[in-house]
């Protein structure tokens, strides 16, 4: 046992820091496919090039030496799904010590080895919002990644240069924690509002006394507050708001704090009396990421529908479909489906739901969320139609790179491994590739499973 326990150690540390952390892109060549484009409509017979991580061409008959290369002839080639709220990679999400922690940030957390993010490409995933929980009014910054399995650097992982995001909750999460719990503010959804209010005012003071400081040597200038820092940069639109949401109520009240301060980079989360308010959210310039059919799993979200996507489409208010679970992760696909079932969103409107509308909602929409020459190489193929309950995700492709194959992929990576009775073929193959390299020198290899 303790030569296992020696060996994964052993494994883990390698990996960490020799091959798998070097090529994040790659060179693919996809042949043949049915490729849905998002923005340009859809392609028969078409190929794809990826040539260092980002798409070259798109057409008919392409062909380049000494790649790899996908025949995809009967298969549909989609852009890599967007989840754009998830906790994959997390292993926790609450700060829930005080009811405003922006000052926090889960992309000082990410965990590479959870298999939730293998899990999420056989979905066809390949970028997750990777979002501090609901426990506070004002939560922590949350962090874009890639879904880059087998990468073990979780600096890696991070989707390079994507917009600041943070987490906002409404309502009875937020209330529960620490009105209920603690006794302290918010345990009304009015002192909810005035959380909001207080925070914002103390941020605009504390920006104003920094630019005093900075054009008047004699002014003071405040003590250094990252909390502060992060809830500023709110009120200078560098940080797009995610807020968990469900009554329509409040969803009207946050956007007239928001307008009284200036704010107007929001995209509600859940959201799920949004059809009530659809217009007002158009109005405002609000985004929408929802489930499509979930709720009443609490008293505050007793009241939806599944019509709510294609209600908020229809009113011209950007909206995706999310999953908020490492379940649901997988099926998006089927999740956007269900809209044509509720609502008679066409083919291009419901994958828009799980492409380039979380995309746009991420503020990552020029790099990713269609297929146009340029963009990041992240793509999913499917054996159907991605909107047919026949579909299977056959390869999700991230920067260039295969990372899920259903085919090759051993099947001992699907499943949760107990270091403590099985060493996978996944590491057990790396084990003897490092070796090789010298990496593994006064390790003694012991592989049977108890």
């Amino acid at each position: 046992m303790k030569n296992i326990k020696n060996i994964i150690v052993a494994v883990f540390t390698c990996l960490s820091s020799t091959l798998v952390t070097g090529q994040l892109t790659g060179d693919i060549l996809i042949t043949n496919g049915t490729v849905i484009t998002i923005e340009d409509g859809v392609l028969e017979d078409t190929d794809v090039l990826i040539r260092d991580g980002k798409i070259k061409q798109i057409g008919e008959g392409l062909s380049f030496s000494n790649i790899e290369t996908i025949d995809a002839e009967g298969m549909y080639v989609m852009p890599g799904i967007i989840d754009a709220h998830s906790h994959v990679g997390l292993d926790a999400v609450n700060e829930a010590t005080n009811p405003v922690t922006a000052e926090v940030n889960v992309g000082d957390a990410l965990n590479p080895y959870d298999i939730g993010l293998y899990r999420a490409l056989a979905g066809g995933v390949t970028i997750s919002h990777a979002m501090h929980g609901s426990a506070n009014a004002i939560g922590g910054q949350c962090e874009t990644i890639k879904h880059r399995w087998g990468v073990l650097n979780p600096e890696d992982w991070r989707m390079k240069d994507a917009p600041r995001t943070i987490k906002f909750a409404l309502g009875e999460n937020p209330m529960r924690v620490h009105g209920e719990r603690n006794d302290v503010a918010p345990r009304t959804r009015m002192g909810m509002e005035q959380e909001f209010r207080r925070s914002f005012a103390a941020a605009k003071e504390y920006k104003a006394a920094k630019d005093r400081s900075a054009k008047d040597s004699k002014a003071q200038s405040p003590d250094y507050s990252l909390r502060l820092e992060t809830l500023a940069d709110i009120l200078d639109g560098k940080i797009i708001i995610h807020c968990h949401s469900y009554r329509a109520d409040e969803i009207i009240m946050l956007m007239d704090v928001l307008s009284d301060y200036g704010v107007d980079k929001i995209c509600f989360q859940h959201v799920n009396e949004g059809f009530k308010v659809a217009p007002e959210l158009a109005e405002f310039g609000a985004q929408a990421s929802v489930f499509s059919d979930w709720w009443a799993y609490k008293f505050e979200v007793y009241y939806s529908t599944a019509y709510n996507a294609a209600i908020l489409t229809r009113n011209g208010v950007v909206t995706s479909i999310n999953s908020d679970s490492r379940e649901l992760i997988r099926h998006l696909y089927h999740e956007a489906a269900k809209t044509q079932r509720y609502g008679d969103l066409t083919d291009n409107e419901a994958l828009r739901l799980i492409t380039l509308n979380p995309a746009i909602q991420l503020g990552i929409d020029k790099r990713v969320g269609s297929l146009k020459v340029g963009k990041e190489g992240d793509i999913a193929i499917f054996s159907h139609h991605p909107l047919s309950i026949y579909a299977t995700p056959l390869y999700t492709i991230v920067d260039g790179r295969v990372r899920f194959d259903r085919e090759k992929d051993a099947a001992d990576v699907r499943v949760d491994v107990d270091p403590e009775t099985e060493i996978p073929a996944f590491y057990e193959s790396s084990l003897h590739n490092h070796e090789e390299e010298g990496c593994m020198q006064g390790v003694h290899h012991n592989h049977h499973s108890h």
